[in-house]
């Protein structure tokens, strides 16, 4: 399918996933990416409360949070 003609069937709310290669699909700016932070104790201790209280694990704690103040951020990514 043209890009042309994707653009309109898209356009007019119809379905284009079978002209898609989801195989091939990748979400950009989404790789991991190890980093090491240093928490003092006291900080590490209430993320492991937050956590619990959740039923999550420290690392979504963090995620979850750092990505809401990025994007609540005038700097923070673009969506």
């Amino acid at each position: 399918m043209k890009a042309k003609k994707f653009d309109q069937t898209f356009d007019e709310g119809a379905d284009v996933t079978s002209a898609l290669d989801l195989k091939k699909a990748k979400r950009i700016q989404q790789a991991p990416k190890r980093v090491n932070v240093d928490f003092p104790v006291w900080m590490v201790e209430s993320l492991d409360r937050e956590a619990s209280k959740l039923g999550v694990t420290r690392q979504s704690v963090i995620k979850v949070w750092l990505a809401e103040r990025l994007a609540s951020s005038t700097t923070g990514p673009r969506r």
